[in-house]
């Protein structure tokens, strides 16, 4: 095992190495400059908030206008250092689930359990597809697996390969099942519940709603694979198999790897976690503050149960921290982008004129609208949690001006950061794993665009379906 895992690592650092994206921060940057700009520019202005129903809503009919107070030369760069401040509970939030992953990770009970269920597929391929998408899709709906799925491609791959398949097969069951996941967020921490705590909704709320979706789009995405798979299996000439058809895949199902007890009390540990989880949120009402501590113990726990050293117990927690300092720091730069907005007071007048607009519109187009723009701000913010620090406080407030639930918005936001975490080329977790399979992004692009477009139609169907029915609680 430690064989493979090295091997892996060795095929992950020299492929992401050379990978190009477009750097998340200089677009962040930009958007902070012009952000800036529009301060000197929009006029300011304010509404009042006033209490309704426990909760916190825009006052409609109170806009007024006020004395312009442009951002300043300096203050632009105070906001990133003010950004990271008021973004801290959100961005050490991220940073505990990341290490409690990394514990998991050296605990080998996930590559031992994968490589475990690849045996058993080894001669059942008609179930391999949608069982391990099964697997990747639960992982980035519950617990927003993403970086965390690099190291099982070059497993799944030459897996694919071997029963017949191809790159794109291998590829995808990794890709395409934990997009489902972010897509739905049945309780993905990094997405829903950040953004439903931002938007003041309970949370982990309207989970039933999103099971469903999720059963929509898990079916959608094995139908799409599956289809591919089997033309390939018919007919060799339709697959690809780039710079992996030459891979052992012998040393994968012959590696001297057991399931241990261990590893099934650290499997244990960690889904009676989400059972207590499921229980805080919805009996004691636990938020970020509550989960992280959670998050704390099963790190602890898992470290202990999977055999590992106090010392080992850190250090794996460090190191799976570390792995998520960029979506971190995005958090922090998009929050920069809303504290230029609001020392500038340009929201409450951007949120004045967009409403105006939006009223003459039937609601239903609005809601659908919501959608379009979240998945457009989804190229320029890849990361999940950053993207919902950066919009539900506007699209919040926006959402009770034209008369959209706030968790119809939420949901709008999850569907679209979803969906673009398999196409958009700013997204380095997604540039990292194609090119680790070996696949060009205009080679996938041209694959998986038909899987994009049927995701986008049955979003904007989501969406509109979830505000003709009022999804909420609000």
């Amino acid at each position: 095992m430690v064989q493979l895992q090295q091997k892996i690592e060795e095929v992950k650092n020299e492929k992401t190495n050379n990978s190009k994206t477009i750097n998340v921060f200089v677009l962040l940057l930009f958007v902070l400059l012009v952000a800036t700009i529009l301060t000197h520019i929009i006029p300011a202005g304010e509404y009042e908030r006033v209490e309704q129903n426990g909760r916190e809503i825009v006052d409609a009919g109170s806009f007024t206008r006020i004395n312009q107070s442009p951002v300043q030369f300096f203050s632009f760069f105070k906001a990133i250092h003010t950004g990271m401040v008021e973004a801290a509970d959100i961005i050490f939030f991220v940073f505990i689930i990341g290490g409690t992953f990394g514990v998991l990770t050296a605990t080998g009970t996930i590559e031992t359990l994968m490589v475990v269920m690849s045996r058993k597929f080894a001669n059942k391929e008609k179930w391999l597809i949608p069982v391990m998408m099964l697997f990747f899709a639960l992982g980035g709906s519950l617990m927003g697996m993403a970086e965390e799925t690099l190291a099982y491609i070059p497993i799944l791959i030459p897996l694919a390969i071997a029963l017949g398949f191809d790159v794109f097969t291998g590829t995808a069951i990794v890709l395409i099942g934990a997009s489902i996941g972010f897509t739905t967020a049945v309780m993905n921490p990094f997405t829903v519940g950040i953004a439903q705590g931002i938007a003041g909704l309970p949370l982990f709320s309207g989970i039933t709603y999103r099971i469903l979706l999720f059963i929509v789009m898990y079916a959608v995405g094995v139908g799409f694979v599956y289809r591919h798979a089997m033309k390939v299996k018919k007919d060799r000439t339709l697959g690809y198999f780039g710079d992996y058809q030459d891979i052992n895949l012998e040393q994968i199902l012959n590696s001297p790897v057991i399931f241990e007890r261990r590893h099934k009390w650290v499997l244990f540990c960690f889904l009676l976690n989400f059972i207590f989880l499921a229980f805080g949120v919805i009996k004691f009402h636990w938020y970020i503050t509550e989960i992280a501590a959670l998050f704390i113990i099963l790190a602890i726990l898992i470290g202990l149960v999977g055999r590992l050293s106090a010392d080992q117990i850190v250090h794996s927690f460090m190191r799976g921290s570390a792995g998520l300092i960029t979506g971190a720091l995005v958090i922090g730069v998009s929050r920069a982008i809303l504290i230029v907005l609001e020392q500038g007071h340009i929201i409450d007048t951007i949120l004045h004129h967009t409403s105006s607009v939006l009223q003459h519109v039937p609601s239903v187009f609005s809601a659908g609208g919501m959608f379009i723009l979240q998945a457009l701000i989804h190229f320029i913010v890849p990361s999940g949690s950053g993207q919902a620090a950066l919009t539900m406080p506007i699209m919040g407030p926006l959402a009770d001006l034209i008369g959209v639930t706030r968790q119809t918005t939420v949901l709008s936001f999850s569907i679209a950061d979803g969906i673009g975490n398999i196409i958009f080329p700013t997204s380095g977790y997604f540039m990292a794993a194609i090119t680790l399979a070996g696949i060009s992004w205009v080679r996938w692009a041209k694959w998986v665009w038909p899987l994009i477009l049927i995701q986008y139609g049955i979003g904007i169907i989501a969406v509109i379906i979830a505000h003709l029915i009022k999804y909420g609680p609000f």
